[in-house]
């Protein structure tokens, strides 16, 4: 948390459990949170939970487990600040995150109105 607080807005300084939240306030280029979340996909990490405390705009709650080693928490740190200078310096980069999984973005508006929700051949 203290090695982004110079990088990311922090909106809650102050000491917790193991999660904290940063905000999109004050990215450049156009990026949002949900593309920071999708960039984070290409370095092998599990994208952060987006918008979420909702109290906070552009949420970003960030819950390394437990068990996170200190190089894989500083490769993390790294990989969020090279994230954060790609909004400033070629934004394009991270708004057409992800480019290294095999699906790329999904129509979240078209899935949330029209869910499958099976999984295999019963699709119908």
């Amino acid at each position: 948390m203290s090695r982004l607080k110079d990088t990311f807005y922090l909106p809650v300084d102050r000491i917790c459990m193991h999660e904290f939240v940063l905000s999109d306030k004050g990215l450049s280029g156009g990026v949002t949170t949900n593309d920071i979340g999708k960039r984070v996909l290409d370095f092998g990490f599990h994208s952060p939970t987006v918008y979420f405390p909702l109290l906070i705009h552009g949420a970003m709650m960030i819950e390394p487990t437990e068990t996170e080693t200190l190089s894989s928490l500083d490769h993390f740190v790294d990989t969020m600040k090279k994230i954060k200078r790609e909004c400033d310096e070629n934004p394009g980069i991270v708004l057409g995150a992800p480019h290294n999984t095999p699906v790329k973005r999904v129509d979240t508006v078209l899935a949330a109105k029209n869910p499958v929700l099976v999984w295999g051949d019963d699709r119908g």
